[in-house]
């Protein structure tokens, strides 16, 4: 089990098997990637030989795959999730993400297990039990402060996993049924709607109107880059990236700005290490406000902040470029006078509280001419959503990630010609092939032409360090197209070697008998099938209730706990306003559904209730 927490990964999200390849390229340690069926996106499914492909690309520079097969399972579908588990596991990959408890009263491959975020994970006692069932990696819940990590972190040796960049789910993961009460897309099952986006009224217990048509549960993303080196410093080691749905473009900036900052932080402090190998060649300057954001916050790891949502709008906002300085009939200026382009997209805050948006026509020493000036006036806020210039930079990219290596070619009496590749991870390769040689006229003519044919290592992963032509093999002449047949086929077998020195650990889970933290478990406990009815009752827990999913009815039960409370939000925190309970409770609604908000101060949590 990898225990070392000074070994530090990137975990990037992959859509398909080209936003892999990016995040590979762009500086990932690993890489997370939806099975063919059961993962928690399930609009981000792949095939066998995609994950296939990918796992091979990630071995060559010690990088790691993890296929997610992280939704909950019925009994009937049992037999195809162990079916892709054996075929994941053949295909090469590293680990499995899981959250439904039966597969673990299931014949699993000897493969490592990560412990979904959808899991609930923010207890110590949480994570204590996974660790002692046999996890090697467990998923932190995304609210947890830098105390509670730490706190974790102390009292257990499981690596831990936090999430740093990216959309957030309002609810606790794992703990929202609003989707599958609404239309039966269980967020557990991979098919969540996302009503948590959707605009709603607020309405008081007398009726009165506090807010309306917002996106009230909609928060901001997550943006950690200010927190890497707390994070660390917390007992963190996997840093991942939310964003399986994402394209390539977010996976290599948002990839490789991380990269750079994490390189940043190792390269001053000796004792941490990446998880994986390779130079990082940067083909553009990474900026994350520059992709799809609603906004960034750090959410709860500094305490709570009443600054985490975006209500006014769940689309991305995109960079702050500043405010309105100067305003024409046809134009206006922005302080600072930002580079803008024609075809940008810019937005701006609107006075009923949403945002609008508009493109730019042309831009003229630093006058923009919008297509339409409506609502866009001196002194506010002006972001951007849609850069042409950035997109065409990434459009364009030529970021690369290579292995330096060192080549020495020698050849025998027989003109048998031998290629060694060693690279700077110790690994070392030889390659003998016999080759029609001549003897050479000017060895010195011979040794250069070697050199430059072997240095063109072109579009493999590899770039030369050190080229060195023995005296054996400079006495010969060989034609350049035969030396570059012999570099192409001398770094074929490095790039095997190399996939086959990658360590894949083998993991045995052993059936005990570990105290769960819980001993009655209800709907909330997330159990659907029999298998999991009995990994819980072997560990002491009693199942009370099925999971919502084999629920008829939910209607009068809370389907969201959350942290966002709406009430500190607006100002009104009951513990420091205790005569705005009063007001309570209060509904949150719109065409179609409404829900009761309560208040657990205790706990600092807010429960919307379907009514």
């Amino acid at each position: 089990m990898r225990e070392n927490r000074n070994i530090l990964e990137l975990l990037a999200p992959a859509k398909n098997l080209d936003c892999g390849k990016a995040a590979i390229d762009h500086g990932a340690d690993a890489v997370y990637i939806g099975a063919p069926q059961f993962g928690a996106r399930k609009a981000a499914s792949n095939s066998i030989a995609d994950i296939e492909e990918l796992t091979a690309y990630a071995h060559l520079f010690g990088a790691r795959i993890y296929v997610a097969l992280n939704t909950l399972l019925f009994d009937q579908e049992f037999d195809d999730a162990l079916r892709i588990a054996w075929q994941v596991y053949d295909a090469g990959a590293d680990a499995l993400i899981i959250q439904d408890a039966g597969l673990l009263e299931s014949e699993l491959p000897p493969i490592a297990l990560h412990a979904s975020t959808q899991m609930d994970n923010r207890t110590l006692g949480k994570v204590q039990f996974w660790e002692n069932i046999g996890f090697e990696q467990v998923v932190l819940a995304r609210e947890l402060s830098e105390q509670q990590i730490r706190e974790i972190a102390a009292n257990t040796k499981v690596r831990l996993e936090a999430f740093i960049h990216g959309a957030l789910c309002v609810s606790y993961s794992g703990q929202c049924y609003m989707s599958h009460c609404i239309n039966g897309r269980s967020a557990n099952r991979g098919e969540c709607g996302q009503p948590c986006r959707l605009a709603y009224d607020l309405r008081d217990a007398q009726g009165h109107t506090l807010e309306r048509n917002r996106h009230l549960l909609s928060l901001k993303d997550f943006n950690q880059t200010k927190n890497l080196e707390a994070l660390i410093d917390a007992g963190v080691s996997s840093f991942k990236i939310e964003g399986r749905l994402k394209d390539v473009d977010y996976v290599s900036n948002i990839t490789l700005h991380y990269r750079q900052r994490l390189d940043e932080i190792i390269a001053r402090r000796p004792e941490l290490r990446r998880a994986s190998t390779g130079n990082i060649i940067a083909g553009f300057e990474p900026n994350p406000a520059k992709s799809f954001n609603r906004g960034f916050t750090t959410y709860f790891f500094n305490g709570r902040n009443p600054d985490i949502w975006q209500p006014a709008t769940p689309k991305s906002i995109g960079e702050y470029l500043g405010h309105v300085i100067c305003c024409h009939p046809e134009s206006f200026k922005i302080e600072g006078n930002p580079a803008v382009s024609n075809g940008d997209g810019l937005c701006f805050p609107t006075s009923n509280g949403t945002f609008d948006g508009v493109n730019v026509n042309k831009v003229e020493k630093g006058i923009i001419f919008p297509r339409s000036m409506n609502g866009i006036h001196n002194g506010m806020p002006i972001f951007r959503n849609a850069n042409v210039a950035f997109d065409a930079t990434i459009k364009n990219d030529t970021t690369r990630r290579t292995i330096p290596i060192d080549i020495r070619i020698s050849a025998d009496d027989d003109c048998n010609f031998s290629i060694e590749i060693s690279d700077t991870d110790g690994i070392r390769t030889v390659y003998k092939q016999y080759l029609d040689a001549d003897t050479a006229q000017n060895r010195e003519t011979s040794r250069e032409n070697m050199q430059r044919q072997l240095s063109k290592l072109g579009q493999t992963a590899f770039e030369h360090r050190k080229i060195t032509v023995d005296e054996s093999a400079a006495r010969y002449f060989v034609p350049a197209s035969a030396l570059n047949a012999l570099r192409r086929n001398a770094t074929d077998a490095h790039t095997l070697s190399r996939q086959k020195a990658h360590v894949r650990e083998t993991f045995h889970l052993e059936p005990n008998n570990e105290p769960y933290i819980e001993k009655n478990i209800g709907r909330n406990g997330n159990i659907i099938n029999e298998r999991a009815r009995k990994f819980y009752e072997r560990h002491g827990a009693r199942m009370t209730e099925w999971g919502y999913e084999r629920q008829q009815n939910n209607r009068g039960q809370v389907v969201m706990t959350t942290k966002h409370c709406l009430m500190n939000s607006l100002g009104m925190c009951l513990r420091k306003n205790p005569q705005c309970r009063q007001i309570l409770p209060l509904t949150l609604s719109n065409d179609k559904d409404k829900y009761e908000l309560t208040f657990d101060c205790k706990k600092c949590e807010m429960t919307v209730r379907k009514t």
